[in-house]
């Protein structure tokens, strides 16, 4: 039996980048995993490469560099978290394709940036940028002109998830009307409105906020053409993804008065580390309110991701969960006593299944439960067997042509 059950607990490695909370080594200490690298800091390819070889998981934030290289020779691992909203930090289909879920945090900072969004729209509103840069400078400039309350006022959410719906309620509390744009049809919160087309909601809105993914569709969906469609004076903001926005449109539309102001948190290219300068045409423009991607930089937010996220890496560790993995099929079983789970990671070919349950009957072994889901061009396979056939039934997995990875957990 021990040339195929699972590592013992203090023998899986986590390799923790990025000063992801406390929590999550908590959490995983909890759990029994005792094998814990912290780095407070992200780690460039080269090293990365390196520090991976020997990790079983890897935990990170946004930015660490999964690409398909490294993930080449991350030879032991068999997940991954992120501890944050996104995951194009990571080769999402490579990852796949060695069989290495990954998972995230989509809910645990969505108040934090809700409230951002909120205050950097009624600090917009009152030209605070303005007026902070003026006396500043000298230039005591006591006047009301082109400043308003935000009740009453209309707020455009294009991307009505999460983050989208909770600043809708949040708007709408201070007496603001909500519209959104969403591709699909969503049912609104309180008095929300959803409109047909993306033209419609800038046409209308006093201030606009992205909260939208990082895919094809969306990348500079905000250019001069939408710009254009905006109502003179109003506000934009961006705590989204960087890839969204045209920044030299945006740049033109605040130069010129267009805009009244805008408020941006995420950025085409970002520096890699703190202290490095940020380069872009938004530097310097005195109505912009420009933040170090810290949409979710909370305390409160980043404890509640880091509890999210190491107990999806223990349930998928202890019970092969998948339940929530952003690349994965998803395949949640209860634990069983009297038997040992294994799982199997296979390419998606019609006959994978008949052909591991038919070596399984001729070699008697007795299946306790099963679930297999598949996504794509993968298969994955979670069965208890009784313990005394778990020998054979992993020579027997091994030996399926299809097969990715197979790992026996307990």
């Amino acid at each position: 039996m021990s040339e195929t059950l699972s590592l013992n607990k203090d023998k899986i490695k986590f390799l923790l980048l990025e000063g992801v909370h406390p929590n999550a080594v908590k959490i995983l200490n909890d759990a029994g995993y005792s094998n814990i690298d912290y780095v407070k800091t992200a780690l460039d390819k080269d090293e990365l490469i390196e520090q991976i070889k020997d990790a079983h998981f890897v935990g990170l934030r946004s930015r660490t560099q999964l690409t398909a290289e490294v993930l080449e020779h991350a030879e032991k691992l068999i997940g991954v978290g992120c501890f944050c909203i996104g995951t194009n930090q990571v080769d999402l289909q490579k990852a796949k394709e060695l069989g290495i879920p990954v998972f995230n945090a989509p809910y645990s900072n969505t108040r934090s940036v809700a409230e951002l969004v909120l205050a950097q729209a009624i600090m917009l509103m009152r030209r605070i940028p303005e007026m902070d840069t003026g006396i500043k400078n000298a230039n005591w400039n006591k006047s009301a002109t082109r400043s308003n309350e935000v009740r009453g006022k209309t707020i455009g959410i294009v991307g009505y998830g999460s983050i989208g719906s909770q600043l809708s309620v949040l708007a709408e509390a201070l007496g603001m009307s909500v519209i959104y744009y969403d591709v699909i049809t969503k049912l609104p919160l309180g008095n929300a409105t959803q409109v047909s087309t993306l033209a419609g909601l800038l046409e209308t809105a006093d201030v606009v906020s992205l909260h939208v993914p990082d895919v094809p569709s969306t990348r500079n969906m905000m250019r001069a053409e939408q710009f254009a469609h905006m109502k003179d004076g109003s506000v934009f903001i961006n705590a989204a993804r960087g890839t969204c926005v045209e920044i030299d449109a945006l740049a033109e539309v605040l130069t010129n008065g267009k805009l009244r102001g805008a408020a941006v948190d995420v950025f085409p290219v970002e520096p890699k580390s703190n202290g490095e300068p940020l380069e872009s045409p938004l530097v310097g423009l005195k109505n912009v309110i420009l933040t170090p991607h810290i949409g979710g930089s909370t305390q409160e937010a980043q404890a509640n991701i880091g509890l999210e996220v190491a107990e999806k890496l223990v349930r998928y560790s202890d019970a092969g969960d998948t339940v929530t993995s952003v690349n994965f099929p998803e395949v949640s079983i209860p634990l069983r006593d009297g038997a040992h789970r294994i799982l199997h990671v296979h390419k998606n070919v019609p006959g994978v299944l008949a052909q591991i349950n038919s070596s399984f009957a001729d070699a008697g072994i007795n299946i306790t439960s099963q679930s297999l889901m598949t996504d794509g061009d993968l298969g994955y396979l979670v069965m208890d067997v009784d313990d005394d056939d778990s020998d054979a039934a992993v020579g027997k997995l091994r030996a399926v042509e299809q097969t990715l990875k197979v790992r026996v957990l307990y």
